[in-house]
């Protein structure tokens, strides 16, 4: 039998009831997610809500809330508790007497200090004090007091997800710091969208840049657009074909270490780079999106979304080492990796649960190393710890998996784009197994997605450097 869930009821305050002196009062404890969640709302950014260095430095030192987040905690007492469900605004004063910090609890009282029977009109005198007794802020009220006496369900705040994607912009970049820039051929960069977006990788001291292509279009774009070339190196190249072909020749003669490509079709410079056995390195190349996920509490890579098609059980294994190796660049230690299908069993009318299974196994052996795998698992089982449990799967990575690799280049592409389309996720892509990076991202990306897409090439560039060092001893 199934039971009624008990609901919890609140009863306002008519104004027949209300009298002189009467007071109600309401606690809150200030969080950072307060703060982030009052900016987002009413678009008040000012840094010393925001940024901890900015704010450090003034005269509050330290991040401080919005004044308007004490007066909105009066506002929540009058509208819900006392007069309660029904009560409208008409008058509110407000004295901003001390700061409010994160970690300080505040307590709202306000009190009926007069009546107008005529107007159904309440005034109230408002405190706020935080914990050590201390007035923050202090104030009038006049609201009009509910009519009609009511009842009705406590209704539950919604829930705000706070992500900020110049944030982890900014955590992004902060890993390439002290890295000093790299050659890139930036290859047949003819359209705004490529061209600014290797740019700003320069800007940010990310790249030197060698721009392929044919040099009066690439200028033409620039001077419409408004993009500085300023220590930008040309090679003119008539066509997409030769762009390709000479990045790819540059990068097999050391004249660059990272390649990014620009509005030329995937192909062709896949094809130049195979073209040169020098850049090859026995493994298979692999395409890796990095997402910064909303609703995911670290970023997230997922492989192969953009090169390999339908690859078999071999050519997976070469795109999960590449994975597990770029991730341990990224500072992952140990790296987990989800083996996605369509379900969670084994099942042989499903080639892609079989691979998962072998992959396992094949890492168990020792034929695959520097992460923890399983599979094969369904998306769900992969990200939710608590979908896991539900279908009891025991599993070291469900719930914290770092790498997500997919059955194959339809799907991924799917989900890489449901990703960044509908949950609002930051991407960059990188393309792995050659002897240098590719920043490779779709031509539909926005510069930040290109800078970012930068980054992720020149910590494999330098890593490169380091293991080359270390060889040459």
């Amino acid at each position: 039998m199934n039971l009624p869930m008990e609901i919890e009821l609140t009863e306002n305050f008519v104004f027949e009831e209300i009298t002189i002196g009467q007071s109600a009062r309401l606690l809150r404890t200030l969080t950072l997610a307060d703060i982030q969640s009052f900016a987002a709302v009413s678009g008040d950014t000012n840094p010393a809500h925001l940024d901890p260095e900015y704010a450090h430095a003034s005269l509050f030192h330290g991040v401080v809330a919005h004044g308007m987040w004490s007066g909105a905690l009066i506002s929540a007492l009058l509208g819900t508790q006392f007069p309660g469900t029904g009560t409208i605004y008409q008058d509110q004063d407000l004295h901003f007497i001390k700061p409010v910090h994160v970690g300080d609890t505040l307590t709202v009282v306000v009190t009926v200090t007069g009546l107008d029977p005529l107007k159904k009109s309440v005034q109230l005198d408002c405190q706020v004090s935080n914990q050590r007794g201390e007035r923050v802020v202090s104030g009038m009220a006049r609201v009009i007091a509910p009519l009609t006496k009511v009842s009705t369900p406590r209704v539950m705040a919604p829930q705000i997800q706070l992500f900020d994607p110049q944030a982890r912009f900014r955590d992004l970049l902060a890993l390439g710091e002290n890295l000093e820039p790299v050659r890139c051929a930036v290859v047949h960069p003819c359209d705004e969208g490529s061209l600014s977006g290797a740019m700003d990788a320069a800007r940010y001291g990310l790249i030197v840049p060698v721009l392929i292509g044919p040099e009066a279009r690439i200028r033409a774009v620039a001077e419409k657009a408004g993009i500085d070339l300023t220590g930008a190196e040309f090679i003119s190249q008539s066509h997409s074909h030769a762009s390709a072909e000479t990045a790819a020749e540059l990068a097999a003669n050391g004249n660059v270490e990272m390649l990014m490509k620009g509005s030329l079709h995937t192909d062709e410079l896949i094809h130049a780079v195979l073209a040169k056995s020098v850049l090859r390195t026995g493994r298979r190349m692999s395409h890796v999106f990095r997402f910064d996920v909303p609703l995911y509490s670290k970023p997230l890579l997922i492989t192969d979304a953009a090169l390999n098609i339908r690859p078999n059980l071999q050519e997976k294994v070469d795109i999960v080492q590449n994975a597990i190796d770029f991730a341990r660049i990224m500072g992952v230690d140990v790296p987990k990796v989800a083996l996605l299908a369509a379900v969670e069993m084994v099942n042989p009318n499903m080639p892609s649960t079989l691979d998962a299974a072998a992959l396992c196994k094949m890492a168990d052996r020792g034929q695959i190393t520097g992460g923890v795998l399983d599979g094969p698992l369904a998306f769900d089982n992969a990200i939710s710890l608590q979908a896991a449990q539900i279908k009891k799967i025991k599993s070291e990575v469900s719930g914290q998996a770092d790498i997500l690799v997919v059955p194959d280049l339809e799907s991924g592409n799917m989900l890489a784009k449901q990703l960044e389309y509908l949950a609002g996720a930051s991407g960059s892509g990188i393309v792995l197994g050659a002897r240098i990076p590719i920043a490779l991202t779709s031509r539909a990306e926005g510069p930040s997605n290109r800078v970012s897409s930068a980054l992720l090439a020149l910590l494999v560039a330098h890593n490169a450097r380091r293991n080359h060092a270390r060889n040459a001893w």
